[in-house]
């Protein structure tokens, strides 16, 4: 079914979705105006009954469902947001539904949805796993798909915030931002905002490692990633839907893509104004309102981000408190080389003169040398060069020194381990894997990477997030690296080898490294 334009704002405000969503606030931001030489507007969404923008789009699609499908009852793939909204939807309208997730998604989104009265079923590990499985239901069952984004009623549910914020919003606001997975919620906003304010820009904003979305207007057409990152995992979408890419490409100005660190430091950002916490992807549209800002060199203007969303598991609190200083630039993570001998820690800490260390970690691992990580506080809202300035000065002080602020083995692993190079772990290659994390998730990695090779190093750390990451050592002799290839190959974990990184070779590299393909 294709809407003209003005058949999706008619749409839109014929809308029964505030049967159940309510009129979020659009909050004024004063820190993060402050912070951003811009007046900051937050379209509260997070405030919604399922604390996400997305049950408007649900109930907009299942409210026009006629009396016998609702009889039959509903059925939909989600990684957590939609299905609350989903969920919540069924028992206004008095239906049954069943929501299939993926088994990655966090534990207070699956509470939220089977104390509403859904059947939860967990399915996969990703959202497109959940989604061919609900599919696949869906015909056996004879119940009705809701689609969490590629839908016109669902996007025209979404859209209802467009018109909200048209009769919130200041009269000279020069640009919004939305988060982007499916496409559905920017697709919306944009619909009725282009409309009713033809000057206004309006950009989506992605992950780096779920962009599906930006390379898709790239390209020109609809590309789909071969895997996507899960921090952020509400908008962990492989590709985005056909109708939203569609509006997209009409009406959306651009899209911003934000690293993960960005993300925390804009859960941050909100948590400083407003005292609240939301999920990454709940934060993702700040991130790149921050990242607009930055790249087109903006001040002075009105600017609006959604706050799409707060269902976030208390344990990735902590995760995402330790990257966000990362994200905003306020700590830079070096290591240093320093003589090793009696007054190198002090002359060290001289050279960072009034600057507050944070982090401090060493092992004697050589008689002549001493490799340091250090952690610095260089205070808020600084350039993105401002830890190369760093590196610079202390480079001057005569102290080599390497800037591993944008390293994310050394930020995921290296800062968490003490220790050093070792003279025992011959022929050591050191590879980095990623499995979805879920109960049992490292002992089956475990299981699997067998007793055929020895493991020199190791080092995991749940930190509450989507994805498992450890890093491994193993030890390979020349004459074995052949079948140690194949065995590679045939694992089925995505791995990358670190060997001969810049921070494996600051912190953990071996003097001597047969079998290694350097």
């Amino acid at each position: 079914m294709k809407l003209t334009p003005e058949a999706y704002l008619r749409r839109m405000r014929a809308s029964a979705v505030y049967n159940v969503a309510v009129k979020t606030p659009l909050d004024h931001s004063p820190w993060l105006s402050k912070s951003v030489g811009n007046t900051v507007w937050l379209k509260r969404e997070d405030l919604q009954p399922v604390f996400s923008f997305k049950l408007r789009g649900a109930y907009a699609a299942m409210a026009r469902l006629e009396p016998e499908a609702l009889e039959k009852g509903v059925i939909t793939a989600s990684a957590g947001n939609h299905a609350q909204g989903v969920a919540l939807a069924s028992k206004q309208l008095g239906c049954s539904a069943e929501i299939v997730v993926p088994t990655t998604t966090p534990d207070v989104k699956k509470r939220s949805i089977e104390a509403l009265g859904a059947t939860l079923v967990c399915h996969g590990d990703t959202y497109d796993d959940a989604y061919t499985y609900a599919r696949n239901r869906a015909t056996e069952t004879g119940k009705s798909f809701v689609h969490p984004y590629d839908d016109p009623d669902v996007i025209a549910g979404q859209g209802t915030i467009g018109l909200e914020l048209d009769a919130q919003m200041p009269a000279d606001v020069k640009a919004i931002f939305i988060a982007v997975g499916g496409g559905g919620l920017s697709a919306g906003v944009a619909l009725a905002l282009k409309q009713l304010r033809p000057g206004i820009e309006v950009w989506g904003v992605e992950p780096e490692d779920s962009d599906a979305m930006y390379r898709s207007l790239e390209a020109g057409e609809r590309v789909r990633l071969d895997r996507v990152g899960l921090f952020a995992d509400g908008v962990a979408v492989r590709q985005v839907g056909e109708e939203p890419f569609a509006i997209a490409q009409k009406y959306l100005d651009g899209v911003l893509r934000v690293s993960n660190d960005e993300i925390c430091a804009a859960v941050k950002d909100v948590f400083q104004d407003r005292r609240v916490v939301l999920e990454p992807a709940g934060a993702l549209a700040i991130a790149g309102l921050r990242r607009y800002v930055e790249v087109h060199r903006v001040s002075n203007e009105n600017l609006v981000a959604i706050a799409c969303g707060a269902n976030i598991a208390f344990d990735r609190i902590g995760h995402i408190a330790e990257r966000a200083t990362l994200g905003e630039r306020s700590e830079a993570i070096l290591g240093v080389k320093i003589p090793e001998r009696p007054g190198s820690f002090r002359a060290l800490c001289q050279a960072l003169r009034s600057r507050s260390v944070t982090e401090f970690n060493y092992r004697m691992s050589d008689p002549q040398e001493a490799i340091v990580f250090v952690g610095v506080h260089l205070g808020y809202g600084h350039e993105r060069d401002a830890s190369k300035l760093l590196v610079a000065e202390l480079t001057h002080e005569g102290f080599e020194t390497h800037d591993l602020s944008d390293d994310e083995l050394a930020k995921m692993h290296l800062r968490h381990m003490v220790g050093g190079p070792s003279e025992y772990a011959t022929n050591e290659r050191l590879f980095h894997f990623d499995f979805p994390e879920r109960p049992g998730a490292l002992a089956t990695f475990l299981e699997t990477l067998g007793s055929g090779w020895n493991i020199s190093l190791f080092h995991y750390r749940n930190h509450g997030s989507d994805r498992g990451r450890v890093l491994v050592g193993i030890q390979v002799p020349s004459e074995t690296v052949d079948s140690f290839q194949r065995f590679l190959a045939e694992l089925g974990y995505d791995y990358s080898e670190v060997t001969d990184s810049a921070a494996v070779r600051l912190f953990l590299s071996t003097k001597t490294k047969a079998g290694s393909p350097t």
